[in-house]
C-alpha cells in the first residue's frame, strides 16, 4: 500500500488503526462501559488552549462538546492566550491544555497564567506522562500515541481527537443528559479502526489526486462547522510537508471577498463530515459557475453537486466520518510531498516546538 522505503510519517499514519483500540481499552471499562477519566463536577464552560495541530483538535472539539454535552466551549491559540489582557475565569470553568510533547512552551506558560490568577481546574491531554504540563495540571489524560518521530502530527492528532471525544462523553455521564445518546456514540467508537482501514485502502485514488494537486499553484480548502478544523489541519499538513502556499477557510466567510483568489487557476477542496447544507451547496455551485476551479470533495457529497473528484468512506455517524476524513487528508499530504520529493519527516526549517528550544 505504501512506498517500499517507508518514512516515519507513513508508518505513523498506519499505526493509528492500532492506537485507537488501545485508547478505548484504556479508557472504557469492558464490564460497565463507564469511561475511566477523572473530571471535575458541575462544569458549565470549557476553554481549550493549544497550538498547531493540537489547536485544530481543540477547534473540532468545540462543535462536538457543545453538541454532545451542551456545555459552552471555546478554543484559543496558546500564543494568543498569552497576549490577552483579560482571560476567561468564570466559575465552574474547566481549562483543557493540549500538547503532544507536554513541553510546548506557550501552552505551558498559558497554564501557568491560569494558575497564577485563579483556582479554576486544569486538565491536560498529552502524549507524555510526567512531562511539565502533566505535572502542572490538576487532571491528566494520556493520549497513548507512542513516540512520534515525524514532524507532521498524525497519530498524535487522532489520539487527541479520540481523547476529546471520550471527555465529551464523560461529561454526559456526569450529567442527567440522554444516556441512550452516550451508548450509541460509545458503540460506534469501536468501529473507528475498521473505518480507518477503509480510508487506508483508498490509497490508489489518493495518489491520483495528489499527482494533480502537486502541480497546482493555488489550492483553497474550505469546510463548514465541525469540518473546518479538518480544513485547517489539511492545509497545515500540506504546507509543512510540501511547502505549498495553501489556505483554509469557512466556506460562507470565503464568499466575502476571499473568493476572488479563484480568478487565478485554482483547485477548491471542500471537506464534509455532515450532510452538506443547502446554503453550502448554493455557494459551491456559484463558485463553480463564476470561477470554474477544479472541485474536490473529501467526505459526504450531495448529488446536486458535480465535483471533479470525490474521495469518501460511507460512515455510521459524524465521529466515524471525522476519522475517515483525517486519514484521507493525512495520506493526501504525504503523497503530494512525495510527488514533490520533499523530506516529509524533516521538513526544511521545522522542528517540534518544545520548552527547551525556545
Amino acid at each position: 500500500m505504501f512506498n517500499k522505503k517507508k518514512t516515519n510519517m507513513e508508518l505513523e499514519i498506519c499505526e493509528q488503526t492500532k492506537i485507537v483500540p488501545y485508547i478505548l481499552m484504556k479508557y472504557i471499562d469492558p464490564q460497565t462501559g463507564e469511561i475511566k477519566i477523572d473530571l471535575p463536577q458541575n462544569i458549565t464552560k470549557i476553554i481549550l488552549v493549544a497550538s498547531g495541530s493540537s489547536y485544530h483538535c481543540a477547534r473540532f472539539a468545540i462543535e462536538l462538546i457543545e453538541k454532545i454535552s451542551k456545555i459552552e466551549t471555546r478554543a484559543i491559540y496558546s500564543s494568543e492566550f498569552l497576549l490577552k489582557s483579560v482571560i476567561p475565569h468564570d466559575e465552574n470553568t474547566l481549562y483543557i491544555f493540549i500538547t503532544q510533547s507536554g513541553e510546548t512552551s506557550d501552552t505551558i506558560k498559558s497554564l501557568e497564567r491560569v494558575k497564577s490568577i485563579s483556582n479554576l481546574p486544569t486538565l491536560c491531554i498529552t502524549n507524555k506522562e510526567n512531562s511539565t504540563i502533566w505535572n502542572l495540571s490538576d487532571y491528566q489524560v494520556a493520549c497513548y500515541a507512542g513516540e512520534e518521530k515525524g514532524i507532521a502530527a498524525t497519530k498524535s492528532f487522532t489520539s487527541q481527537m479520540l481523547c476529546l471525544i471520550l471527555i465529551s462523553l464523560k461529561l454526559i455521564e456526569n450529567s442527567n443528559a440522554d444516556k441512550n445518546l452516550i451508548t450509541r456514540y460509545k458503540k460506534s467508537l469501536f468501529s473507528i479502526p475498521a473505518t480507518m482501514e477503509k480510508a487506508l485502502a483508498k490509497r490508489a485514488e489518493i495518489k491520483k489526486l495528489a499527482k494533480i494537486l502537486a502541480k497546482e499553484k493555488n489550492i483553497v480548502i474550505t469546510a463548514d462547522g465541525i469540518s473546518y478544523s479538518l480544513a485547517k489541519e489539511a492545509a497545515l499538513k500540506i504546507k509543512e510537508t510540501s511547502y505549498k502556499n495553501i489556505s483554509a477557510a469557512i466556506l460562507g466567510e470565503f464568499m466575502h471577498g476571499h473568493v476572488a483568489v479563484l480568478n487565478n487557476k485554482s483547485t477548491l477542496i471542500y471537506i464534509s463530515v455532515d450532510k452538506i447544507s443547502e446554503r453550502s451547496i448554493l455557494n459551491l455551485k456559484k463558485i463553480k459557475a463564476d470561477y470554474n476551479p477544479k472541485l474536490v470533495i473529501i467526505g459526504l457529497v450531495d448529488n446536486l453537486l458535480n465535483p471533479n473528484y470525490i474521495i469518501n468512506i460511507n460512515c455510521e455517524n459524524e465521529i466515524q466520518q471525522l476519522f475517515a476524513n483525517v486519514l484521507i487528508i493525512q495520506q493526501l499530504a504525504l503523497e503530494i510531498a512525495l510527488k514533490l520529493k520533499r523530506n516529509v519527516d524533516n521538513p526544511k526549517g521545522l522542528q517540534k516546538v518544545v520548552k527547551d528550544k525556545i
